[in-house]
């Protein structure tokens, strides 16, 4: 388990849904820089990728325990 992800565990899902609405602009803006070509670092636009996908991933399974839960 990455650093994120354990980060993202101890969170509540309301703030995972902020987090991954604040990732989403954090890339948009990455994406900006990146077409005029004033972003220094492009590596960064792949970790704040792979950090999205973390929070989706941790929000899918609390969802999938939930449903199990309920069975």
């Amino acid at each position: 388990m990455t650093k994120f992800a354990k980060e993202y565990h101890d969170l509540t899902d309301l703030e995972l849904l902020k987090k991954e609405t604040e990732l989403r602009e954090e890339l948009f803006n990455l994406r900006f820089r990146h077409s005029i070509k004033q972003l220094e670092n492009p590596l960064s636009l792949r970790k704040v990728r792979k950090q999205i996908a973390v929070v989706k991933t941790v929000l899918r399974e609390r969802e999938i325990a939930k449903q199990k839960e309920a069975v």
